[in-house]
């Protein structure tokens, strides 16, 4: 039984644009009577809603036109007008009665009727009435489309093809809609209606339809068009809560778990109602209302109504409410010796078999309080089962029920037989047959309860062919003439075998053959009425012979497959000296020693032996020898270890004598030399390793730019490209094993010639050579008397050569009329005919250049130089 408090507050579709205010509505119609001339008098009313607090208009306000449309073309017969009947009422939810409700909670509504009367032609068809909107509420939760959403309340009057006896007045739903519903928690909405004319109700939530575009209240359309809200997913006409909340098909009591409140204003819900007369469906009428979901809780406890367990003694129990306002929980579990517990959840124990009232009672603030209750079913050792007999769809099958129950008895069956095509495929009785009409594959199912309660389903996979199952063990096998072969077959039903020869059994499922030549043997199966055949070729051999084959030779730690040619059936092995070998046809094997090794074939009692040696040789050694470093342009002998006699080096174009163990190397650049040996007396197989000679880099060894030096005066060098120097001659430098020494002329030579040697870390090592004249004339600054910049490389730039200068202060060069051209304090820097980027004419140019020697004594030089193009 349930307790608790159900919440939910009703937000109705919502007219467009101005008639926003509207929360939902409902067309209905009530017959009135006979109006002569195959015609009927009709009362149509729409009943609209609004919320108390909008500030939109006024009910009072609202025009409303009905477009009444003949069923057959969907075209507009004529408009009805209606008018309001009496005076706006409002309904409203108390909600201060509600305990301990949590939430800003307001739920009350102004409720209003507009009708008038209108007499129609019968007809076979009928009608469809349709009060079209603009727009609804903007941003519904469940539409994909925020804003514009129009809205289309319909109801249809049945013609004479459905309804050829009487009239028909359609239902009217409940005036039930304060009712308020939390987020995320258990609800139940009574949306049942009322019918005047007795007919059966069933109900289904169904699409919702918008409008065609016309503004709110413009003259119905010519033709009706019922178009779909566009549903947002997961949510669609049929599911417009989300799966926890369903419509029971018979009453219209929406329940459930309430979908989350969202940002949005609700949830669009429509619901059908198809009318039933004398067991035909007449007509179809809804409701079209919009459910706002509140961020609100409240204390409950919420239980199923039943508990059953017949597996084992321990009951699951856990509260189904949601709510986060529960501060302690008190459970009873009605057995006899009163237990209880205060945990959330719980796994109960119950000592003993029996029906028990199982009551939970929650807690919250200010002493708010919930309770419910189920009535839990527990008696263990209750088996679902059911064996199934059959194979061919020509004759039906026997489903036999094997439910063991340990308490009461079996009581009821609801079986499925699993036939896709048809809903026939049932049977409430025991043990039914059923015949299925066609080859497939069918999952038969069984619902069985106890007079105890229990309930449970089982399901099995059966397969209907055309003919019985035929499962031979073999359909090609090999005997010796001397033998006698058993076939078992383990399929039921009635066997012949043929030919009827040399067999023993040939009307059973386990004959006995001995043919003594090759023969073909047919079986027939027969179960009920349904056949099938196949056969067994049973091949014939007068003796048997095994090949092992020729010996062999492997290396050492190979392992090798035996591979003996044989129609034998089984394999003995044994070998010397012995070892573990597998009783196959093809056995791997890994001798480490000769070995000779003996194969017993059989077939059936025939049987032939057979022997072989397999040698076994060492592999091959091959060795390489350590990786090593060479300096470029040089050589070095490789030094390996080989116990082959054949010897190959790779790659050879750096190679001297690449079949020998030790040849010589001399490559250009880092190398992997691949060493490859084979034992052609022995091992066959290739065993490779490689050496790795690494050449050093050239060694970039610079002793300088030649230069010129004056008497006495120091001139320091700088070489570069290693880590080790050394000079020669040592005359007149100031260490001869250093990158940059100082040179100092005595004048005695005009000119000096210098050899170096650069070692780099590896040993290795290069050459380069300095040319230093010695001007005996002393410091100077010298400048050429022409240039030519043409951009060939010879003399295109205009530049001071110095000697015996230490330091440039400046080099000019000046027009003929005096403006500075170029300057320059660099040394090696340059004049290359230029000013501003263009291009100087040819002729006669004014330099000007100042240094200083080392001892800082200034030197002055100024002459002209010729620019020719």
């Amino acid at each position: 039984m349930k307790k608790g408090f159900f919440i939910c507050i009703l937000f109705c579709i919502a007219f467009p644009a101005m008639a926003r205010h509207v929360a939902g509505g409902e067309l209905f119609y009530e017959y009135l009577g006979p109006a002569g001339g195959n015609s009927s008098n009709y009362r149509i009313t729409l009943r609209l809603f609004r919320e108390c607090n909008s500030p939109g208009p006024l009910l009072e306000n609202e025009p409303v036109t009905v477009g009444i449309y003949s069923n057959a073309t969907n075209s507009n017969v004529t408009n009805l007008n209606l008018t309001l009947v009496s005076n706006v009422s409002s309904i409203s939810l108390n909600t201060s009665s509600i305990p301990c409700l949590v939430g800003n909670v307001n739920v009350c509504y102004q409720v209003a009727l507009y009708s008038n009367t209108i007499v129609l032609p019968d007809n076979a068809s009928g009608y469809t009435l349709s009060r079209n909107g603009c727009c609804r509420t903007d941003n519904i939760t469940n539409l994909s489309v925020a804003t514009n959403v129009g809205s289309n309340y319909i109801t249809k009057i049945p013609g004479t093809n459905v309804l050829p006896n009487g009239h028909n007045s359609s239902p009217q739903f409940f005036v039930r809609d304060t009712v308020l519903v939390c987020a995320s928690k258990r609800f139940v909405l009574d949306f049942g209606a009322t019918d005047s004319d007795g007919d059966s109700l069933t109900y289904t939530f169904c699409d919702a339809f918008t409008s065609g575009g016309a503004g709110n209240n413009a003259p119905p359309p010519a033709i009706l068009n019922l178009i779909p809200l566009p549903y947002a997913a997961p949510y669609f006409g049929a599911s417009p809560l989300g799966s926890g909340v369903t419509i029971n098909r018979t009453t219209g009591i929406i329940s459930g778990i309430a979908p989350p409140a969202g940002t949005r204003v609700g949830y669009v819900v429509n619901v059908c109602i198809t009318e039933w007369r004398k067991g035909i469906a007449i007509s179809e009428h809804r409701k079209d209302f919009l459910l706002k979901v509140q961020s609100c809780d409240f204390i409950e406890a919420v239980l199923p109504p039943k508990t059953i367990q017949c597996k084992d003694s321990v009951v699951h129990f856990e509260n189904l409410s949601t709510s986060s306002l529960i501060t302690s929980y008190q459970w009873t579990f009605g057995d006899k010796i009163g237990g209880t517990s205060d945990k959330p959840v719980v796994d109960y124990h119950y000592q003993d078999t029996g029906r028990y009232t199982a009551t939970l009672t929650v807690n919250g603030p200010q002493g708010c309080t919930g309770s419910d209750s189920t009535q839990v079913y527990v008696y263990p050792g209750f088996t679902p089962a059911f064996t199934i007999s059959g194979s061919c769809y020509q004759n039906p099958f026997l489903f036999t029920d094997k439910t063991f129950a340990r308490y009461g008895k079996v009581d009821s069956w609801q079986w499925d037989f699993g036939d896709p095509l048809v809903d026939t495929d049932t049977s409430s009785i025991q043990n039914p047959q059923y015949k299925y009409p066609r080859v497939l594959s069918a999952t038969a199912s069984l619902i069985v309860t106890s007079s105890k309660g229990c309930i449970d389903t089982v399901y099995k996979v059966l397969d209907v062919n055309d003919k019985p199952q035929l499962q031979l063990p073999f359909r090609d096998t090999l005997i010796c003439s001397i033998d006698t072969l058993p076939i078992k077959v383990s399929n039921t039903g009635t066997y012949a075998w043929a030919p009827n020869k040399n067999i023993l059994g040939a009307n059973t499922a386990n004959p006995l053959v001995f043919p003594k030549d090759t023969t073909k043997y047919y079986v027939t199966l027969s179960d009920n009425g349904c056949t099938n055949t196949d056969s067994v070729m049973v091949n014939v051999l007068p003796f048997i012979k095994v090949d092992l084959g020729k010996d062999t030779l492997i290396c050492k730690t190979d392992f090798v497959q035996l591979k003996p040619v044989s129609y034998a059936l089984s394999y003995q092995w044994n070998s010397v000296p012995a070892g573990n070998i597998s009783a196959v046809k093809n056995p791997l094997v890994q001798p480490l020693v000769n070995t000779k090794y003996y194969v017993t074939a059989n077939l059936g009692k025939c049987q032939d032996r057979d022997s072989m040696v397999i040698t076994v040789a060492p592999y091959p050694i091959a060795m390489a020898g350590p990786d090593t470093v060479i300096c470029f342009g040089s050589r070095i002998q490789l030094r390996s270890v080989v116990v082959a006699d054949k010897i190959n080096w790779t790659p050879t174009s750096s190679l001297l004598n690449p079949t020998s163990a030790n040849p010589v190397a001399g490559p250009v650049k880092t190398t992997a030399y691949l060493l490859k040996v084979v034992d052609t007396s022995g091992c066959l197989k290739t065993v490779t390793d490689t050496v790795v000679v690494t050449v050093a880099p050239k060694v970039p060894a610079n002793a300088g730019n030649d230069t010129v030096s004056i008497p006495g005066q120091p001139l320091q060098l700088q070489a570069s490209g290693g880590s080790r120097y050394i000079w020669s001659p040592e005359t007149g430098l100031s260490d001869p094993s250093i990158p940059n020494p100082v040179f100092t002329s005595d004048g005695s030579a005009d000119s000096v010639k210098y050899k170096l040697r650069v070692y780099d870390a590896n040993g290795c090592y290069g050459d380069d050579e300095i040319v230093i004249r010695v001007f005996k004339s002393g410091p100077d600054i010298l400048v050429p008397s022409a240039f030519t910049p043409n951009g060939d490389g010879k003399n295109d730039v205009l530049r001071p050569f110095m000697y015996g200068i230490s330091q440039l202060k400046y080099f000019n060069v000046y027009s003929r009329w005096g403006q500075l051209l170029f300057s320059t304090t660099e040394t090696g820097r340059g004049w290359d005919g230029t000013f501003k980027g263009a291009l100087q004419p040819p002729g006669a140019y004014v330099y000007s250049a100042e240094g200083a020697d080392y001892t800082g004594k200034t030197i002055y030089r100024k002459g002209t130089a010729v620019l020719i193009r």
